[in-house]
């Protein structure tokens, strides 16, 4: 299996911390938030090597952060070529570049680099080995207002997606898709299909709410709590409350 982290946005609701730097490297706990990430998926055993998709401002942070890894795993650092907001090209667009630029053909697991979870990821990845399909997470969301904001989706009795739908003004549930998915190696050349037929390209769950339609997509309930760092004040939340090794 391979990691696709997705690092190419710009955090500017956490300027000035992030003007010149990017969140995925920021400290908690004396460690940038990707290294909590990276310790606990190399625990599972299941990831091979990692890919780093970037944008063009913070490729350099990125490229001198992955060699303090050399020795251990194997970290590519992709810049999309992207300078800022105005320009970026999308969560999905940034997968299909990795996909295209690196010809992967492995299950992924994708991940967004700015999120922590109180969980290891090996409750997601035996999930994943169970169903031999593309799975997602979900956490239930009581907030209508976080839930206008997410993924929200609907399930059958065996977790399998009926439906799918990013930022709803009307949710089907309170189930919510946070930005952790593993493609079945079968799946990931739809990817491509999935932008030529028009789904949505901004939000990495876009994808799968139009997957979800073609292929059994099985979604795993959380067994803890994901932090999701997206202000100065989530921020200190999390530095606060975020101590020890993941669980």
């Amino acid at each position: 299996m391979i990691c696709v982290i997705l690092a190419a946005g710009y955090a500017t609701r956490l300027y000035p911390l992030t003007e010149n730097f990017p969140k995925p490297l920021l400290a908690v706990k004396g460690k940038p938030i990707l290294d909590w990430l990276i310790e606990d998926i190399q625990a599972t055993g299941a990831v091979d090597e990692y890919i780093l998709i970037s944008n063009h401002k913070y490729y350099h942070h990125f490229t001198k952060w992955a060699k303090t890894w050399e020795n251990n795993i194997k970290i590519t650092v992709l810049d999309d070529g992207t300078t800022g907001n105005d320009n970026r090209l999308g969560a999905v667009i940034d997968i299909q570049f990795a996909i295209e630029t690196l010809s992967l053909n492995d299950d992924l697991l994708v991940i967004a680099g700015d999120n922590l979870l109180d969980f290891s990821f090996k409750h997601f990845t035996d999930y994943f080995l169970e169903k031999q399909a593309t799975c997602v997470m979900r956490y239930f969301e009581p907030s209508l207002k976080k839930l206008n904001k997410c993924g929200v989706i609907t399930l059958d009795k065996d977790d399998k997606i009926i439906n799918m739908e990013e930022k709803p003004a009307k949710p089907k549930s309170n189930w919510v898709t946070p930005p952790f998915y593993i493609y079945e190696r079968n799946d990931v050349p739809l990817v491509a299909q999935g932008i030529k037929a028009g789904c949505a390209t901004d939000a990495p769950g876009s994808f799968i709410a139009w997957l979800s339609q073609k292929k059994t997509v099985y979604a795993m309930e959380m067994p803890g709590n994901r932090y999701d760092i997206g202000d100065l004040k989530s921020y200190e939340r999390i530095k606060e409350i975020y101590g020890g090794m993941i669980k």
